[in-house]
């Protein structure tokens, strides 16, 4: 039976702290976007395919699929069928406590390096990791889960990763990494303000031209949908901290709350009624 078209992706409540799950049955295919959480998975029916930063990827049932924070990429399914997957985005606060407590790397940038991973060992346990984020509130089911999650994130980490050091070539690609980051900031500082091109490419001390080539060189998105994202990182948290939908919409900068859901569901496939009713 084909799946329906568009198909799903869900928020769960989690019991870990800095550690959300989601689960998606979609065709849907996603624009290019970047998450600021390290993102572990397993494709668990169908198959999808993607470009990021480390490439082209195709992934099919039972592979482990992973996302680095920032690493831009996006997503389509291999076929009409659609594809199943499951997913746990960790923040990199928690990353980092779980190398330090391995006594790896400490203090360093991780990076996992392969966006697709066929290991069974590592499927088994992040299976065991998905469930125990998801598990009860009761004091055994959390301490269980917080156990399996953090054996799938320490095989992750000592298995996995390494250390993520940015090369650049020559005063040019440094002095382009510094106009751009003015840019980035100037949209980091207040997403919800109008910024035009023109305003960006001063800051930057870049022609429009050069910011658009350099911006998008540097981040891998163009000036306006960078701004989008942080926007829906904006009212992603001022959403968790209990503001209405539209009033969120409106403070992240949003025309109105069609939009915010517009921006939602294209860059992760989730509603922002479902993320407020998965953090509520």
């Amino acid at each position: 039976m084909k799946t329906k078209r568009g198909g799903r992706v869900l928020m769960h409540r989690s019991s870990i702290d800095g550690v959300e799950a989601t689960s998606a049955d979609t065709t849907q295919t996603f624009a290019r976007h970047s998450h600021e959480r390290f993102g572990i998975g397993l494709v668990v029916r169908g198959g999808q395919r993607s470009s990021s930063g480390r490439g082209p990827v195709e992934a099919r049932a039972g592979d482990a699929i992973t996302v680095n924070p920032g690493e831009v990429h996006d997503g389509s399914p291999l076929d009409e069928q659609g594809r199943v997957w499951h997913m746990l985005y960790v923040s990199p606060a928690v990353m980092d406590d779980v190398a330090r407590d391995l006594e790896v790397r400490a203090g360093s940038s991780l990076e996992i390096e392969r966006p697709v991973l066929r290991d069974a060992r590592f499927a088994a346990l992040f299976e065991r990791a998905y469930c125990g984020a998801l598990a009860g509130e009761s004091n055994v089911g959390r301490l269980a889960g917080e156990e399996a999650v953090f054996a799938l994130l320490a095989d992750v980490i000592s298995r996995h990763t390494t250390v993520c050091v940015p090369v650049r070539s020559g005063v040019r690609g440094h002095a382009a990494a510094r106009a751009v980051a003015r840019a980035r900031m100037r949209i980091d500082d207040d997403p919800a303000n109008t910024v035009t091109l023109a305003t960006l490419a001063a800051d930057a001390g870049l022609s429009r031209f050069q910011l658009l080539r350099e911006f998008a060189r540097e981040t891998g998105l163009p000036p306006h949908a960078y701004l989008i994202q942080r926007r829906v990182t904006l009212a992603r948290r001022l959403i968790a901290t209990g503001c209405a939908l539209a009033d969120a919409a409106a403070g992240a900068g949003f025309a109105d709350q069609s939009h915010m859901t517009r921006a939602f569901v294209r860059l992760y496939g989730i509603t922002p009624a479902n993320f407020a009713a998965a953090i509520g």
